[in-house]
């Protein structure tokens, strides 16, 4: 496979949405122009069932990579998923392989939306059970010889835990450097992640170093928040999905508060980082409405996942639904509804609005649900259900059929 050297673009993998290069962005950028082929991954564990536009700041980087004839590779922590990467406040659930399975049911298709695994070089889909789930007791003791309780707990949420007397499970030592050794079994040269795995991927450079002695280079992605202002989570279920349709998609992309404008279109969209500025240099000096540039914000978005035709689309529901009140005449999705009564907790659920049961609880009790346009904040609240009636939950209308 020829490999490409195009300067702009190595120059954007290099700069667009990266909070740091290990060990330095100038090694890096001499290892892309030397023409050499690399092997590069990013892994995602299937702890919930949609990837979102947090993860296509990782996946669009991957394209990059793809388009200069790289080898990539999308990996799903399937086996890691089992030991859950260490939560911030807690230990993470164990999922069970059904679990698991069902998370990322979808994941390629949603994927593909980005990177393309059927090209003349296509992105390799890899799960991790291939070769972790061969290591047997010794291979585990050889790995964490390669660590030490001290270097684990400088991982600052163990800190955090250890300061406030929570448990910290054994289990979860075991997740970075299960992390580091997917890079050892797939011979990587650089992996990609978002900054919350800097201490994961930091560890498997370490234990490349140790396998294979060489050099891993590592790229930390900037991070976007979900219009909640919370981290965007498959595991929350608040993020602009990415299996979501075009309506959805736009919708939630405009329930950022205006401070998200400017770091939306760095990291969700292809817009130039010169318009960028001036967009940012415009919304300081008050220049013009923050709403035109939010539009223009989630109409990119929309097109970097869906493509123009959905963009557009999803711009004129939106200026008809929102903006006229037009909610009769839109072009609304349905979804058949399998009881005429059934617990408001349990609608959001069944419509999949709601990924989870507390996620549903959380919508209703914000003031976000509405249908028929009466807001329902009651989480124990039974409603009855007639052909067309409008669910609303913030941006996002179905038309509910019996």
């Amino acid at each position: 496979m020829k490999v490409l050297t195009d300067e702009k673009l190595i120059e954007k993998f290099l700069n667009r949405g990266v909070e740091a290069i290990y060990p330095t962005k100038e090694k890096l950028k001499k290892k892309l122009m030397s023409g050499e082929r690399i092997r590069v991954y990013q892994g995602y564990d299937p702890t919930g069932p949609y990837l979102h536009v947090g993860h296509a700041i990782g996946i669009r980087a991957l394209r990059i990579l793809q388009q200069l004839g790289h080898e990539v590779i999308f990996l799903v922590g399937d086996y890691t998923a089992k030991v859950g990467d260490p939560d911030k406040e807690s230990a993470r659930k164990i999922l069970t392989d059904e679990e698991i399975e069902k998370n990322m049911s979808g994941w390629k298709e949603q994927a593909a939306q980005i990177i393309d695994f059927e090209s003349e070089n296509p992105v390799q889909f890899r799960r991790n059970f291939e070769w972790l789930s061969k290591l047997n007791l010794y291979d585990i003791i050889k790995l964490m010889s390669h660590t030490t309780v001290q270097q684990m707990i400088e991982r600052d949420m163990f800190n955090r835990r250890l300061n406030d007397n929570d448990p910290i499970g054994l289990q979860e030592f075991i997740y970075p450097l299960m992390q580091g050794y997917d890079s050892v079994a797939m011979d990587i040269d650089l992996e990609i992640g978002g900054t919350d795995q800097t201490f994961n991927m930091l560890m498997g450079r370490s234990i490349v170093k140790a396998y294979l002695n060489k050099e891993k280079f590592v790229r930390t992605n900037k991070m976007m928040d979900a219009p909640d202002g919370r981290t965007m989570s498959k595991t929350k279920g608040n993020g602009i999905n990415l299996s979501d349709s075009s309506e959805e998609m736009y919708g939630k992309a405009m329930s950022y508060p205006d401070s998200a404008i400017v770091p939306g279109l760095e990291l969700l969209t292809d817009i130039p980082m010169k318009d960028i500025a001036e967009i940012e240099n415009d919304l300081k000096t008050r220049k013009t409405n923050p709403m035109k540039y939010k539009k223009f914000m989630a109409y990119e978005i929309v097109k970097v996942i869906k493509g123009e035709d959905e963009a557009n689309k999803a711009e004129e529901y939106f200026n008809k639904v929102f903006q006229k009140g037009d909610v009769e005449s839109a072009d609304i999705p349905e979804f058949k509804i399998s009881k005429t009564e059934l617990n408001i907790v349990d609608l959001l659920c069944e419509t999949n609005i709601a990924p989870s049961r507390s996620q549903a609880r959380r919508l209703i009790e914000q003031g976000a649900v509405k249908i028929n346009n009466i807001k329902h904040e009651e989480v124990d609240k039974v409603v009855k259900v007639y052909d067309n009636t409008i669910l609303q939950v913030g941006r996002q209308f179905l038309k509910l059929k019996r």
